[in-house]
């Protein structure tokens, strides 16, 4: 799978699966709501507490999380692109509406993609940072370690669908 843009190492990371299900159950795992609230957030720090997606170009994606027993901590973006069962793109660094977004985390561009593979699918999600900064601060924070444990919950959850 070659990504729809340039990837630059310095910036971006990716995480590549390989899922033993049809392409379908990870699209619908992918972009269900209540399968979002399943598998989003690392079990161990925390859980998803609200879960809402538009899929359309504009539309929201809305992942409120809470760590331990403390406050919901509302997550939002704007979708950018939808490709059934192939591509989904979210970023950030707007609200739903193409609104510029005003926040006090690290603004990233969300890009999931999946291919079939034999009898299961390809995934890959990548994200993209701002700036070499962005990026060294995301991973420092444990964000990186945090979107692979969930890829992996991710991965189960698809499987545990069958």
């Amino acid at each position: 799978m070659n990504p729809p843009f340039p990837f630059d190492p310095k910036t971006d990371f990716a995480i590549e699966r390989f899922i033993d299900a049809p392409t379908r159950l990870v699209w619908e795992a992918l972009t269900k709501p209540e399968h979002l609230a399943a598998w989003y957030m690392p079990r161990a720090w925390g859980r998803v507490s609200h879960a809402e997606l538009d899929l359309r170009p504009g539309g929201i994606i809305r992942i409120d999380i809470a760590v331990g027993d403390g406050p919901d901590s509302p997550n939002l973006g704007c979708v950018l692109e939808v490709v059934p069962l192939q591509r989904l793109v979210w970023t950030s660094m707007l609200f739903p509406g193409y609104r510029p977004a005003v926040f006090d985390d690290i603004p990233i561009t969300a890009i999931m993609q999946m291919a079939s593979d034999g009898s299961g699918t390809r995934y890959v999600f990548t994200a993209l940072h701002r700036n070499e900064t962005d990026f060294q601060t995301n991973r420092e924070s444990g964000f990186y370690q945090g979107t692979e444990i969930a890829i992996d919950q991710f991965v189960a959850h698809v499987i545990a669908m069958k």
